[in-house]
């Protein structure tokens, strides 16, 4: 079991799912270097869990590297960070593209590249990719937002198979519909029955599980949901057909209209 200890930088804290994180890793040790857009919001939570708050737009591609500086020592990086890209492609401008494509996808790996050689200086480390359902299984709406959460997890995966000699672990988790935060939170979209949530809590304790357990990849969602992204894997035209039948338009409307702003 990996023990959760030395520099946690996190991105992506000044949101309530980050919030979650950074709670649950101080509670085991961990020294957070929060990071975020937000200064008012990351302040306050550095000051709780007696971390450091650093403010940085990921966006900004020479932002990434003074961070990686900045941060220090990392012995595990928790890459949360994200901007929420449903809707459809032509509802974008190409300027939003590349910054959806930015912060879901090269930061992340930009993060792992410079931050990774010191752990694998050290022999051990870890590496946390917070990805989505929508990183394993497609839907209408959903093609720019999809195609970085898909791309992260092909990414740690073949990362995890190449640093598995050094240490270091990698370890990727896919939240589904979480209540309280979030695009899903900020967007007035009631779900079908049977179709549940799960809180920022459940998110963090996968973080937690990932890295004490070295897990490759966690879901955090009901069964039904988990059932229907591996149903995606196996026969994706058919899990697009379900999806549509069951209102999935709908609740791409409804993601696209709640994160229209925070693009």
């Amino acid at each position: 079991m990996t023990e959760i200890k030395g520099t946690v930088l996190l991105t992506g804290a000044s949101g309530g799912i980050g919030h979650a994180i950074a709670r649950a890793l101080a509670a085991r040790g961990a020294q957070l270097v929060l990071t975020g857009r937000r200064t008012d919001v990351l302040e306050p939570l550095a000051a709780e869990v007696g971390g450091r708050a650093l403010a940085v737009d990921l966006a900004d591609r020479d932002a990434v590297p003074r961070l990686a500086e900045e941060a220090g020592d990392v012995e595990i990086l928790v890459a949360n960070a994200a901007l929420p890209a449903s809707g459809t492609l032509d509802d974008y401008t190409l300027e939003q593209v590349d910054r959806a494509l930015d912060v879901n996808l090269r930061a992340p790996i930009q993060l792992a590249k410079l931050l990774s050689e010191g752990m694998v200086g050290r022999g051990h480390g870890h590496l946390v990719f917070i990805s989505s359902l929508s990183g394993r299984a497609a839907a209408g709406g959903s093609a720019l937002y999809s195609a970085t959460k898909f791309g992260l997890r092909g990414f740690a995966l073949s990362l995890r198979e190449d640093l598995r000699p050094t240490g270091v672990g990698v370890s990727t988790i896919f939240p589904g519909f979480i209540r309280d935060a979030g695009m899903f939170a900020r967007a007035d979209v009631s779900l079908p029955p049977g179709v549940g949530t799960r809180s920022p809590e459940d998110v963090a304790a996968a973080v937690v599980r990932g890295i004490e357990r070295n897990k490759a990849e966690l879901d955090v969602a009901p069964l039904g949901l988990r059932a229907g992204s591996m149903l995606s894997g196996i026969a994706p035209e058919f899990a697009l057909n379900s999806s549509r039948r069951m209102g999935g338009a709908r609740i791409a409307d409804g993601l696209a209209a709640g994160g229209r702003d925070h693009r």
